[in-house]
């Protein structure tokens, strides 16, 4: 008995370690890295980019009330964004490099497009973004604070641009525009300016850029939670509470509507089937039901125990209640979705925690608005337990994205099956992605570590001023 465990046990370690190479375990395996790399780098931007805004209210506030809590404010949210911004650097790297590595047959066949755009993000956006990171946390002194205020709000822009780039290449691989098939195969630019301001691209900047300001302003309240809980800095963390709570209310209502709404009528529009295998709808359906729950049965083709909203489906994307909705049935089969539960899945969680915010902090802002808040310790604890939170949202909302362009690299053209690099076998990549599973733990403990730190250390760093108390110069200090 005992010898029959073992060799069982001895087949299922040689089958894990001793992988047999194919072309389609080549392919998988540059999936897998590439989403996983590509997931863990955006955990850094997400927060860089949801910070930069609140760090120009801050310095703007300061500036306007002449009260210098809200310059330290500033300074303190822009070391974090400092430390931030570096992993962001590291990690982002070697998403370049998987393109000619990795994905070379797709790189060769859209690099005449997607080149222009990713090139420009880190030609022009990224030393926008790195030159004023650096003028705004080592240059206050010198400048004065009109300057100051400045050097933030290009670190805003160059931080926003960047992210335009990177949603203008999404955008394209999504809905392509302004391109010609050479005599080669490969697809080259005929117009720049639609390929930035492809109207996918600009519905879906306003909806990532929303989840960011999420992810920043979540950061913010709850931190000054932590804070007011912990006695440590109340004073403080009463405007981060403040400053927080109404910025992330802001920004989950607007992922609701109207950004939501326009990325989701894009969706209906140009990948219908996209939208069936978000909702889980097998059968095309006039007056479609709005699903809540329900857990799809891929060989049934139907959602068991489901609970839906009659008709609402319809209403919301076509403004008919008895609207027609395609099902996935009216599709051929090899233009579906590969993984159509973990799409459903990950569309669903998206959507119930862009709920939960909106309730959280609607509720946060309402407590706020009746002087309730700073005393409601349970409250406090929610805010601050909840910070994880934006970045599962948005790391399911990119999954929702990309999980539904497929089969296809670039939607209706170029399938992924053939976009891998065809001389690099699933050995090479194997190899390569363990080091980045290890690397990457490192850099999560390094990060954590500094940013635990910082706020260890940002909490005594930050001093108790009077508030209302003209403290701020308006010209440049000389330091020898």
């Amino acid at each position: 008995m005992v010898s029959e465990r073992t060799g069982a046990v001895t087949v299922v370690l040689r089958k894990f370690f001793l992988w047999r190479i194919s072309p389609m375990e080549a392919n998988t395996l540059d999936r897998i890295q590439f989403a996983f790399t590509l997931t863990y780098h955006y955990l850094f931007p997400q927060l860089t980019m949801g910070l930069a805004p609140l760090i120009v209210v801050f310095k703007t506030l300061a500036i306007w009330k002449k009260d210098e809590r809200w310059n330290e404010t500033a300074r303190f949210w822009g070391k974090i964004l400092g430390i931030t911004f570096l992993f962001g650097v590291v990690t982002g790297i070697p998403m370049e490099f998987q393109f000619g590595t990795n994905w070379a047959a797709f790189s060769r066949y859209a690099g005449g497009v997607i080149g222009q755009t990713l090139a420009m993000e880190g030609t022009f956006a990224f030393f926008l973004e790195s030159s004023f990171i650096g003028i705004f946390l080592f240059g206050e002194k010198r400048l004065g604070q009109r300057l100051h205020w400045i050097s933030a709000a290009l670190l805003f822009v160059g931080t926003w641009i960047s992210g335009w780039f990177i949603i203008a290449t999404n955008a394209w691989m999504q809905h392509p525009v302004g391109y010609e098939v050479a005599a080669d195969g490969s697809v080259q630019l005929t117009s720049f300016w639609a390929l930035v301001l492809n109207k996918w691209a600009i519905y879906q900047y306003l909806h990532n850029m929303g989840g960011a300001v999420v992810t920043g302003s979540f950061a913010v309240a709850a931190l000054g939670a932590f804070y007011v809980l912990s006695r440590k800095q109340v004073e403080y963390g009463k405007l981060f509470l403040k400053s927080g709570v109404i910025a992330a209310c802001l920004a989950s209502i607007w992922m609701l509507f109207p950004s939501g709404d326009l990325q989701g009528r894009m969706v209906a529009e140009h990948q219908p089937v996209t939208l069936a295998a978000m909702e889980g709808l097998f059968d095309t359906t006039q007056g479609a039901p709005l699903v809540l729950i329900g857990q799809p049965d891929m060989e049934k083709q139907r959602l068991d125990n489901a609970i839906h909203i009659p008709k609402m489906l319809s209403f919301i994307t076509y403004q008919r209640w008895e609207a027609q909705v395609r099902g996935l049935n009216e599709f051929p089969k090899d233009q579906h979705p590969d993984n159509i539960p973990l799409l459903y899945y990950s569309f669903h969680m998206m959507v119930g925690l862009g709920t939960i915010f909106i309730a959280i902090m609607v509720l946060s802002v309402f407590w706020l608005w009746r002087g309730w808040l700073f005393s409601s310790n349970w409250l406090m604890w929610i805010i601050m337990l909840s910070f994880p939170l934006p970045f599962i949202a948005n790391t399911v909302g990119w999954m929702t994205a990309e999980l539904g362009r497929q089969p296809w690299l670039v939607y209706g053209l170029f399938r992924t099956e053939h976009g891998h690099s065809p001389m690099v076998s699933s050995g090479n990549v194997l190899f390569t992605l363990l080091g980045f599973f290890g690397m990457y733990t490192v850099l999560s403990l390094l990060y954590i570590f500094l940013l635990l730190r910082r706020i260890e250390h940002g909490a005594g760093e930050l001093k108790l001023i009077e508030p209302g108390l003209d403290s701020i110069p308006d010209t440049p200090t000389e330091t020898y």
